[in-house]
């Protein structure tokens, strides 16, 4: 599934992570953080296993990154995850 830096960066905000946290939790470096969610808009051009590190450390955080398909709106986002 397609992220965008600006997915990253609400999903850590609603987890309540700063981007050293995200890092340390997917084991990635600081700089991965900084650059993907530098991407804003666009979507995030990396690793697909970097990509799923950050995106299951935010799953265990409570966070679900949403495609369009999943999102209520027209287009992609995040939500909290139910317990």
């Amino acid at each position: 599934m397609p992220v965008s830096g600006n997915q990253i960066k609400a999903a850590r905000a609603l987890a309540g992570m700063d981007q050293k946290a995200l890092a340390d939790a997917a084991g990635v470096g600081i700089n991965t953080i900084r650059n993907f969610e530098g991407a804003g808009q666009a979507i995030v051009r990396g690793r697909i296993d970097t990509l799923e590190a950050i995106r299951s450390a935010l799953f265990t955080a409570g966070v679900e990154l949403l495609d369009d398909g999943q999102a209520s709106a027209s287009g992609p986002g995040v939500r909290l995850r139910r317990e």
